[in-house]
């Protein structure tokens, strides 16, 4: 005869395998955000040198090869009389790095460190108050802009689903 302690047995490693799964997924695309997030800083650190390589291959004669082109002319006057400001966009690109490795506390436990959760999607959404307030003042263009915003975009796709894991894994928890 089963008791009822025994009958909750079953409900247990039904709840596990929920977790597991669960934290798999977690893990899954929580590495693709800091992948993302560390290659767009990595990307900070050669940018004279991506330039370049872009304003080679842009259209000259488009929107978006002028920009480049007009982008690099500028970053390699800089560089070339002013190198130490390029220190500013190697701190950009530490700060990526720091950022994606915040995430490893999700990463092993989601539900203990669902705040870093809460802290990644809200620093995606102030991507967009940022472009359309600075860029402006820096003269970016507005397509640019766009670009930038959807960087947060993007990360709030991944976040999100983690965020509602996370969530789901608590309440698996509590019972």
């Amino acid at each position: 005869m089963i008791t009822m302690g025994e009958a909750h047995w079953p409900m247990k490693d039904l709840y596990a395998i929920n977790e597991k799964q669960l934290k798999t997924r977690i893990r899954i695309w929580l590495a693709l955000f800091m992948i993302g997030l560390a290659l767009s800083g990595i990307t900070a650190f050669p940018i004279e040198s991506e330039l370049a390589f872009l304003a080679h291959h842009a259209s000259a004669s488009s929107i978006m090869g002028n920009w480049i082109n007009t982008v690099y002319s500028a970053v390699k006057i800089t560089n070339n009389n002013y190198p130490y400001l390029s220190y500013g966009t190697d701190w950009l690109a530490f700060g990526h790095l720091v950022i994606a490795t915040a995430f490893i506390g999700p990463l092993k436990d989601p539900v203990k460190n669902i705040w870093v959760l809460q802290f990644g999607l809200i620093a995606c959404v102030m991507v967009f108050p940022l472009a359309f307030i600075a860029g402006p003042i820096r003269h970016i263009p507005f397509y640019w802009r766009l670009i930038d915003c959807s960087f947060g975009a993007l990360g709030l796709l991944p976040l999100s689903i983690c965020y509602n894991y996370a969530r789901t894994m608590e309440k698996l928890q509590k019972g």
